[in-house]
């Protein structure tokens, strides 16, 4: 392990003004989305639909790293380009998903483990040859009656600490993804809760396996009430308590924080990034790891004509790139959103 490489690639991945795309869904999550905007899903239309992302000119101002899936770490754009040295040419850091799922937790209905341990030195030997700074690996914890379990929480935490170690072993930064899933009905106190026993057993884990926190970037879901909650939470509500209970669970050393969008709405996620970054500053730069909430209109956009459509879903995602990134400055606000070009 070299730990100057690893705080390097760490410090870039949350470099100021910047944050993180997440492209690497599944073959299942994929199939969903193409599924919902009425494309077919070929690889083929995943490689044009991941190169017209990855191509979009002047990403790198907004963007420090992407992470891709297995099939997109291999694929290269029409020219024969190999997707992790387009981005290198950038300056955007190539990242790789290396978990292998969610699957059901042996004796706990309706909780997971995220399982891909196995063979994973080796992949990770493999995935650095072909360019890969950084890892992700995410799991799923379910706020539910009695849920979540200790059991649960404590094997995903282990889980994410043997794979950090081999992450750091093989000089690729690892970034834990405990998400809290937001789906129920649960209150904001109760997703506090359940945040703060999920981070304090993650990083317990952490420590135990030697993993070193100024090379480790937690991903981590935003403290807010349930889908289904009758309360609602505001921005501020969500800002707070979500600050609140970094500060208490998270290591000052840890290199930096990336928020996932877990489900929220495009412009709520913007939203509450910003008003946390315009409360102060932090141990750690709070930044974003947003999938869909980056995604969601670039996909509406090209599925509805993806040869023709390339350009203007790239000013998409070029646009809430950017909105994303002014949050993590603290100098986003809603009335930039009449300027989208969508």
């Amino acid at each position: 392990m070299d730990l100057n490489v690893l705080k390097d690639t760490a410090k870039k991945m949350v470099a100021l003004g910047k944050g993180i795309i997440a492209a690497d869904e599944s073959s299942g999550t994929i199939k969903k989305r193409f599924d919902a905007v009425g494309v077919q899903d070929s690889e083929e239309n995943r490689r044009h639909y991941r190169q017209t992302i990855l191509t979009a000119e002047g990403l790198e101002e907004f963007i420090s790293g992407i992470i891709l899936y297995d099939e997109t770490i291999r694929q290269k754009t029409d020219d024969g380009t190999p997707f992790p040295e387009l981005l290198a040419k950038k300056g955007i850091l190539p990242g790789i998903k290396v978990d292998a799922g969610a699957k059901d937790l042996a004796l706990h209905p309706g909780e997971k483990v995220t399982e891909g341990l196995d063979g994973l030195r080796e992949r990770l030997a493999e995935y650095s040859k072909f360019g890969a700074k950084f890892a992700k690996w995410r799991a799923v914890i379910t706020i539910g009656q009695g849920l979540p379990t200790e059991a649960c929480i404590d094997a995903n935490a282990h889980a994410m600490a043997r794979y950090s170690a081999l992450c750091q072993e093989a000089d690729i930064v690892p970034m834990v993804e405990p998400e809290v899933l937001i789906d129920g009905d649960h209150s904001i106190e109760r997703c506090n809760e359940v945040t703060e026993q999920t981070l304090e057993e993650t990083f317990e884990e952490l420590k135990e396996a030697g993993v070193a926190p100024e090379g480790t970037i937690l991903k981590t879901s935003m403290v807010i009430a349930g889908k289904k909650a009758a309360k609602q939470s505001s921005v501020d509500e969500v800002a707070e308590a979500t600050v609140r209970v970094l500060k208490a669970k998270v290591p000052k050393e840890l290199a930096g924080i990336v928020f996932l969008s877990g489900g929220q709405g495009d412009e709520q996620a913007t939203a509450h990034l910003n008003k946390m970054n315009q409360m102060g500053k932090y141990s750690w730069p709070l930044s974003f790891s947003y999938a869909r909430a980056i995604q969601n209109p670039v996909m509406k956009i090209w599925a509805e004509n993806p040869k023709a459509n390339a350009a203007k879903a790239q000013a998409a995602l070029l646009f809430r790139s950017k909105m994303n990134a002014l949050a993590t400055l603290g100098k986003y606000s809603d009335e930039m959103e009449k300027e989208r070009p969508y």
